[in-house]
């Protein structure tokens, strides 16, 4: 038996400084993503278009392409951000 209280002593302190260590995660990484479809909905309204309603086709506009690159391109972006840390 007198293993057991090591044991328990080291998981307490162990999950006792795990909110130490913790990362953005999802609250950044929603954030961000919340973010980039701002960015992209005023895009779109800049070129004319509401987002979401434009399928693809031959004849989607390049100003619809460059809306859609910049949206993948700072969707990759949030990736990082949930992995961040957290002050």
């Amino acid at each position: 038996m007198g293993g057991v209280r090591p044991l328990f002593s080291t998981l307490f302190l162990l999950f006792g400084l795990l909110p130490f260590v913790t990362v953005a995660g999802p609250l950044a990484y929603g954030i961000c993503q919340t973010g980039c479809n701002a960015v992209v909905v005023a895009c779109y309204a800049a070129a004319g278009f509401t987002f979401g309603t434009v399928t693809a086709g031959a004849g989607i506009p390049a100003a619809v392409i460059a809306c859609n690159a910049g949206l993948g391109v700072c969707m990759a972006a949030c990736i990082a951000a949930g992995f961040a840390p957290t002050p």
